[in-house]
């Protein structure tokens, strides 16, 4: 969708919705709270945001419905989840159960599941089991093969959705010996099965989230008909990771909404509260505080709007952008939410207080980024396996997949640029050690040092530091090679399952948000509206990053600080979304502490 009807959108999401502070609107903060107390489903808001049209953003144009990217969908999806984390998860569950159609089934199993989705059905993605977890090649749900269809035998566990929703999407075992090619998908329409046959396990008490319905189900010898086997027969391996492929990039969607909403209160409060003769937010200790959870929460932007648009744009390269945002997004930003709350002190403890109570559930609900569809064990994993083909393209490209990288990122970060027709079935589970974000990495930074030669004043000062800061951090990746080849020799076979490999999938993820940084400045620059793009913020962003390495280290000075302050205020001042997008928010009607 083109920015312009983007945000054109976002903003009618936004006035439709309006200011969750003010307890008139029709998705306030104050009966967020309510529900998450009494752990009860948001219904309201599920069927608030399906009256709208939210839903039909998330299905295919083809069957009827307007979702022709990713980002459309990934962008509404945070402007509920800033308000609610719950119901934001409840949508996306329903689309991510619908995906195996979308990737695997015929155009008649997505216009059933379609038209369902369309007329308010719910449904889940009955993947996990309570004795596997993510091991999904241990599952053990069977479906026997039988006339006409399938026996399905089994129990599907930490189901989101399970109890509420209509039907399922199942990954069943339907070769006794399991393995790769040993497992399907299928779909199982509780409501079309005969009475008790699908039994719904009880609703598990959460620490975030706590008003979802996180359950699951157990069957014994329900009939499924073969038409509603998604995909080939033995084909279930593929389809589920190509759906988490998907899932770990949208999952993010929660974490940086949950810090949006948290850095907005948390500067309510700062504006206003007056400490030792001036407001917190002029004590620079607690500016930095702010300016480096805002340059935080603009990195985890800035490796999310690459990834969702890497979907698009190279499915090939899905397993590498997907699992790097599910690592990076939610592990920096839950030590993004831990500083906020030293800058907030006493008022994010308090669960009850008006204006400051959302707080402490955004705290808890960012959590389920971190484990949710691929916990951070896992996402390293895949990155450590491809970790070898990586670093050796990185360092020695092959013919042609630089150019073709410098070809693509202009599109992978820029906001303004078309994205191809969404593909989900072209989604690969291995990149053959293709990273564009890496690749191209060289050619940005020396674009970056052009932009910084030809500005002036200090913002010219400030982009050539930032160019040094990103050579010196992208030139670790040299190292990173040599000490994963040392690895591979002195443990053999072995290091694959290391800890020392692991750390160093981590140190990768590092290197792509660094080279992300650089080119959704470079590339989105047009399409971003004042005061960014901004050469102070690009360059806390970098120390924010380098920080991993150099935790007591500075590239940045107070001057710097006070200009990503500046323009941390313009954006809340001016009730923009903190993110490049920068997307206009409802109006504030409801009351804020310290003003009349």
């Amino acid at each position: 969708m083109p920015k312009p009807e983007l945000d054109k959108l976002a903003a009618e999401l936004e006035t439709h919705l309006g200011d969750p502070h003010d307890p008139a609107s029709r998705m306030p903060f104050e009966r967020i709270l309510d529900h998450d107390e009494r752990e009860e489903y948001p219904y309201p808001f599920v069927n608030l945001l399906q009256r709208w049209g939210l839903h039909e953003y998330n299905i295919p144009a083809a069957q009827g419905g307007r979702a022709g990217d990713v980002e459309t969908g990934f962008n509404l999806l945070r402007l509920v989840a800033r308000r609610d984390p719950t119901t934001a998860t409840a949508l996306i569950i329903t689309s991510l159960a619908f995906l195996p159609a979308w990737i695997a089934g015929t155009d008649g199993q997505k216009q059933h599941l379609v038209d369902a989705v369309k007329q308010g059905g719910r449904y889940a993605w009955g993947l996990s089991e309570r004795n596997h977890g993510s091991d999904v090649l241990g599952n053990e749900m069977r479906a026997e093969k039988v006339d006409g269809g399938y026996l399905l035998t089994g129990e599907k566990w930490l189901i989101g959705n399970a109890r509420v929703a209509d039907g399922l999407t199942v990954f069943a075992r339907t070769k006794e010996s399991g393995g790769p090619a040993g497992y399907s998908v299928l779909l199982l329409e509780k409501r079309r099965t005969p009475a008790g046959s699908v039994e719904e396990l009880p609703n598990e008490r959460l620490h975030g989230l706590r008003a979802l319905d996180m359950s699951g189900i157990r069957v014994d010898g329900v009939f499924v008909p073969e038409s509603a086997r998604l995909g080939r027969e033995g084909a279930g391996l593929e389809i589920a990771l190509q759906t988490s492929q998907v899932a770990r990039t949208l999952i993010g969607s929660i974490a940086l909404s949950a810090v949006d909403t948290a850095l907005r209160v948390t500067l309510d409060f700062t504006e206003h509260r007056v400490i030792f003769g001036r407001t917190v937010s002029d004590i620079p200790y607690s500016r930095r505080q702010l300016a480096e959870c805002f340059a935080d929460l603009m990195v985890a932007d800035a490796v999310s709007l690459g990834a969702v648009r890497s979907l698009q744009l190279v499915p090939e390269q899905a397993s590498v952008w997907s699992s790097v945002a599910k690592y990076l997004v939610p592990t920096m930003l839950e030590r993004t939410m831990s500083q906020l709350n030293v800058v907030l002190g006493a008022r994010f403890y308090l669960r009850g207080e008006p204006h400051f109570g959302i707080h402490q559930k955004m705290l808890r609900d960012l959590l389920v980024a971190n484990f949710a569809d691929g916990n951070t064990v896992v996402n390293l994993k895949n990155l450590a396996l491809q970790l070898d083909g990586l670093l050796a393209a990185a360092h020695e490209p092959p013919a042609g997949a630089a150019a073709g990288a410098e070809g693509r990122v202009p599109t992978l970060y820029g906001m303004d640029r078309p994205l191809p027709l969404y593909r989900p079935w072209d989604q690969e589970l291995f990149s053959r050690g293709r990273d564009d974000a890496l690749l191209a990495a060289p050619a940005s930074l020396a674009a970056l040092r052009r932009l910084a030669a030809d500005a002036e004043g200090e913002e010219r000062d400030r982009l050539a530091r930032a160019a040094d800061t990103a050579a010196e951090l992208l030139g670790r990746a040299a190292a990173l090679r040599a000490a994963g080849l040392d690895l591979k020799a002195r443990l053999g076979r072995d290091h694959g399952q290391s800890a020392e490999l692991f750390d160093l999938a981590k140190e990768y993820c590092l290197l792509h948000a660094v080279a992300a940084c650089v080119h959704t400045y470079l590339h989105s620059a047009d399409a971003m509206e004042d005061p960014l793009p901004s050469g102070a913020l690009l360059l806390l962003q970098l120390e924010r990053l380098r920080r991993h390495w150099h935790p007591h280290e500075a590239v940045t000075d107070a001057a710097d600080v006070d200009e990503v302050m500046a323009v941390l205020r313009r954006m809340h001042g001016g009730n923009r979304l903190f993110s490049h997008w920068q997307f206009r928010l409802a109006d504030r009607t409801g009351p804020r502490p310290g003003t009349p």
